[in-house]
Order: structure tokens, then sequence, then C-alpha cells
């Protein structure tokens, strides 16, 4: 028997294990760095393969492509050389090379400018591919870096524009491109982080889609860091792009309008949209139940008029709301245009019988009490129709008055707590948020509207829906007016009025 072959077939099956681990590791380790870093191979950073030091990887969109070419020739020619590992395949995609040319001329003229400089830190935020880093890197700014939730480096990192991995006053430019602000989804934390990570004196410079002087007065609202230093409309890949250019101010202070007893000064984009809006009704109607349900179909809605981009939140209170399914469900949810918009909704609502209908509704919060001028006790009056089984629906409407003034003729009164509805607006949102408000109040309107008016309040909300309460013809008896609202509808008109010619825009409600 020979015994000859043995050792080199022991010596070949321990190579061939040792190939077979080896390919293992290899294919492990470039699963963790594609699948869970979202990187490739050729990138670098605790890679196997990693790009020479003296590779400069920004090259220029078309000296790129000729850097590949030769590239190939050169291993083509001589094959004995060491293969150096390929520069990205997106970096030679078209798509990739446009977008990096357009960047390149923004940046050369922001450069020619004064805005920055090749020494300046810069980040772009929200950039999938980085063709903008790509630009920057080419025409000299070196130190610059961009972040997305799926990084892509060297040029792009891990990170989100709502939450920087990054200190405070970082950056001497801050770049958002490609309309990605008007696609983020919390605009507010958006431009608080980049308040934050940009230098005072420091430049942020972005590109949006929105081009109406709405959005644009909300976006100045939002970065309210920064003072305006120019906006102008430039082409695009496909269209034309607003080109807003801010500078950080040195001291940061939160800008509150200091206004009291209306609203100051109101812009003229303002009054624009006012006077878009569906006329008032001059003439009191003679079956008001048929003529202000017409009316609310001719509306114009704010958001039907103007881009509501750029606002810290959406949120809608309805006062006095009675049901669930009422105007929450039934007109705002169904009916009001949002924009693809997720509202905070408030209801305000001192019935208690319709307060079971609010538990667990997600994105509602229900105030159980009545919308007033103060804090205090007060009594809330029920007309109840008798012929419902259902005694939500047969509910009547419920009016409210200080305890001493309660009438003797309602069915049923509960003492309630009332609340200082204009304080309360004001504690729960601010001059960057977007506030719809519908108001049905049974005539407390004529108590409300002035203390907003009063505290500055109505300043905050950015559309109203009111029902004004008069002594209107009776459908039941023609020729009788109703003795339940001691006003009239020239005073009704006179609100309206008030409120349009103060800058808001009121619709009327039925």
């Amino acid at each position: 028997m020979d015994h000859s072959t043995g050792k080199p077939g022991f010596f070949r099956n321990v190579l061939v294990r040792l190939c077979l681990f080896c390919v293992v590791i290899v294919c492990c380790r470039f699963a963790y760095v594609v699948t869970l870093k979202g990187e490739t191979c050729d990138l670098g950073d605790f890679c196997f393969f990693s790009l020479p030091e003296n590779v400069n990887v920004i090259a220029g969109v078309g000296k790129l492509t000729e850097s590949v070419s030769a590239v190939m020739t050169t291993e083509n020619a001589v094959k004995s050389a060491p293969a150096k590992p390929k520069l990205p395949d997106l970096w030679a995609n078209k798509e990739f090379q446009k977008s990096a040319q357009f960047y390149s001329s923004v940046f050369e003229d922001l450069v020619a400018e004064g805005f920055l400089s090749p020494n300046s830190k810069t980040l772009c935020v929200e950039t999938p591919m980085g063709s903008d880093v790509f630009a920057l890197r080419e025409i000299g700014v070196a130190d610059s870096v961009g972040i997305y939730k799926k990084g892509s480096k060297p040029l792009v990192i891990t990170g989100k524009a709502v939450k920087q991995p990054f200190e405070d006053d970082t950056f001497d430019l801050i770049f958002s491109g490609a309309g990605m602000i008007d696609k983020s989804l919390k605009p507010g934390d958006f431009a608080a982080e980049i308040c934050r990570t940009l230098k005072p004196e420091g430049y942020l410079v972005v590109h949006t889609g929105s081009n109406d002087t709405y959005s644009f007065n909300s976006f100045l609202h939002l970065f309210n860091c920064c003072t305006l230093i120019k906006s102008r409309n430039i082409d695009g890949f496909d269209s034309t792009i607003r080109e807003i250019i801010m500078k950080k101010d040195i001291f940061v202070e939160e800008k509150v309008s200091d206004s009291k007893n209306n609203c100051g000064h109101v812009p003229d984009y303002k009054m624009k949209l006012i006077r878009k809006a569906e006329p008032l009704i001059k003439e009191e109607p003679k079956k008001p139940w048929i003529t202000l349900k017409k009316n609310a179909q001719s509306i114009k809605y704010l958001s039907s008029m103007a881009d509501i981009s750029f606002k810290q939140r959406y949120v809608y209170v309805d006062v006095g709301s009675r049901s669930y399914g009422s105007s929450i469900v039934s007109w705002f949810k169904k009916q009001y245009p949002k924009q693809n918009k997720t509202f905070d909704i408030y209801a305000v609502e001192a019935d208690k019988t319709f307060h079971g209908q609010y538990k667990e509704k997600k994105g509602v919060t229900l105030l159980p009490y009545a919308a007033w001028v103060r804090n205090e006790t007060l009594s809330f009056e029920i007309n109840q129709d008798p012929g419902h089984k259902d005694v939500s629906k047969g509910r009547g409407m419920g009016r409210i008055q200080p305890v001493e003034s309660s009438s003797e003729g309602a069915s049923e009164v509960d003492l309630i707590q009332g609340f200082d509805f204009a304080e309360w607006l004001m504690s729960a949102v601010s001059e960057k948020d977007y506030v719809v408000m519908k108001m049905d109040v049974e005539g407390t309107e004529f108590d409300l509207i002035p203390r907003l008016i009063e505290t500055g309040a109505i300043c905050l909300i950015d559309e109203v829906f009111l029902e004004c309460h008069y002594n209107r013809w009776q459908k039941c008896c023609p020729g009788e007016r109703s003795s339940k609202y001691p006003n009239t509808y020239s005073q009704c008109l006179d609100l309206f009025t008030s409120l349009r010619e103060s800058g808001v825009l009121v619709h009327q409600w039925w």
C-alpha cells in the first residue's frame, strides 16, 4: 500500500478549508457594511478594501469620467499592476452628474457673492446622493459633509435633519436643496436644528418649490433665528425654484408680537387673501337656514388659496364642538383642504353628554369646559327636545351665562366651569403654528371675539369659521323673529366686517 499521497492530501484539505473560512469572513463583512451601515466596501471606513489616500475622489464631474476610463485602460495595459478599487458607480451616473453640475454653479455664485469660501465648514441636510457635497468639494470647499437617514460615505453620513449629530454652532453655511424642507413632516424641528448647529453670522441657503407670498412669510417666521439677506428665483432642474439666503443673528431671541388690542400692521399679502375670499352676505337673508348653508359651499378656504407649508404645527380648535361626529368628522376631517398636513385637534365642549364620545380618540384633545372671557363658574342652560329617544340627538344647544343671570325657562340648568379662552389660546399655540378655529357658541361670540381682539390672541388664528347668532326669522313661524338672541343681523355683519378689516380671514358659518 502506497502512503506517499496521504500527507499532501491532508494539507490540501487544510488549505481548502482555510480558503472557505476566509471567503465566509469576507462575505459576512460585506453583508454587515452594505446591509447594516448602508455603505459599500469601496468607500473605506473599516472595510477590507479602501481608497488610497492619494486618490482625489472629488475630481470634477467631467474629470471623473476620464479618470474611470483611464483606470480601465491602465488596467488592460498593465495586468501586473496592483488592482485599485473603482470609484462608486453612483458618481458616474448621469443624474448625479447633472445634479452636481447644477449645484456647482449655485455654489460658485455664493462664493462670488461672499456667502461661501474655501474655508467654510459646510453642511448639506437631507441629501440622498450627496451631489451637493460633491459639488462643494469640487470647487474647493473641502470641509463639507452631508447627512441623510442612510449614509453614503465619504460624502454623506447617517443623520436626520430634525436631529443632527453635531454640536451647537458648528457650521459656517448650511444648505438645504431639492425642496427637502417642503417635504419635511416636522418643519419646526427641521428649522430648530439648523438654528442650533449654524454658527452666529453663518449663512443658511434653502431651495424651495413654494413660491407664494404666504408660504414665504411662514418660512421667515419659522427661521426667526436668522435675518433675510435675499430671495430670488433661479432655474432648477425642471422648473423655477426659489433660493432663500439668510444670516443667523448673533443674539437669537424669540420674536414675539408685543401688540395689544390689535394685530399691528396687517401685511399686504394677508389683505390680498382676504379680498380673494367669498364676499360677506350684506343683506339679511329671509331664509337664513338655506342662504347660509349655500354660502358654506362657496367658501374659499385659506389652504386652497395659499401654500400652508413651513408651519411649526397645524392646529384645529372647535369651540362648541358638540358630538365628535358633528363638525370635527363631518366637516373638518372630510372637507377642509389640509394639504396632507396632520392637525392637532382641540374640542371645546361644556355639555357633559358628549364627553364620552371623545375618549380614546387619537389626535383629539377634549377641553370639557365653556369658552369664556375669564375663569369662573357659569350656568349652562339646555333646551331638551322630549321627542327624541336618543338623548344626544334630541339635546338642544347649550347657552352659558353668569350664575346670577340664568333664566327660569330652560329645561335643564347645570353649573359648569368657564375658562379664559383667549389666555388658553395664547398658551397653546404660537405665531409659527397654522391655526384654524370654528366657533359656534350660541351668542357668546359677542363676548369672546372682543376678548380675543383685546388680548391680541386673534392674531394667532389664521382662519375663522364663525356662526353668528341673532334674532333671525323663524322657520316655523313666517314673519316672526326668534327671541332667543338679542343681537341683530346688522351687529353680526359689523362683527364679520371688523374682523376682516383687522386682517382676520373669517367666514360666515351656519
